[in-house]
């Protein structure tokens, strides 16, 4: 997760210009540390765990713009994708059970459409075994492959081996095309 900031929280959105996205959060009270928009239509914003601590809410409001809620104001709806990325640790009680996450430690990945989160997870030490949502499976043959998860994996046979999730976010910003390059910067 190099080129996610320490303990904080990215909010990848495809299909809602930046100005709005931003103002969508500002007008919840959770405006963005830093924020841009790639060439090919994904706009992102960064949030700081020490100036935004509820990264609960940043992940909830994302998932909502996603959907009915903000149907006045999004005109494509169908077409809203959110991609959230927590580098906050994982919290002991969503290691292993689809329980609610404290605000400060939500799932480090969520992926919204319709306004739900229909895939969301942990990441590292194994925890993408502990998929949830409607669209758990969304990775499970790229992590097969790259031995992430199943019965033995990379993790249990090269210690140190995604033990921060880099792996996993490398799968994830792969598979949506996410605009990495430029969030290397902070």
């Amino acid at each position: 997760m190099t080129w996610l900031a320490p303990v904080g929280f990215r909010t990848f959105c495809r299909g809602i210009p930046l100005a709005d996205l931003n103002g969508f959060f500002t007008e919840a009270g959770l405006p963005a540390a830093a924020s841009g928009a790639s060439e090919d239509g994904w706009a992102w914003l960064a949030h700081h765990a020490e100036t935004n601590p509820d990264g609960g809410a940043i992940q909830q409001l994302g998932q909502y713009i996603t959907g009915f809620r903000y149907a006045d104001r999004v005109s494509d709806q169908h077409n809203v994708h959110m991609v959230f990325l927590a580098s906050t640790p994982a919290c002991t009680c969503g290691h292993s059970y689809a329980v609610p996450h404290c605000a400060q430690h939500p799932c480090q990945f969520a992926y919204s459409r319709g306004g739900f989160a229909v895939s969301l997870f942990n990441l590292g030490e194994r925890r993408e075994s502990h998929r949830f949502g409607s669209q758990a499976d969304l990775f499970v043959r790229q992590f097969l492959e790259e031995g992430l998860v199943g019965r033995t994996t990379r993790y249990d046979s090269e210690p140190g081996f995604n033990t921060d999730g880099t792996e996993t976010v490398r799968i994830i910003a792969e598979h949506f095309g996410l605009p990495v390059g430029p969030l290397r910067r902070d």
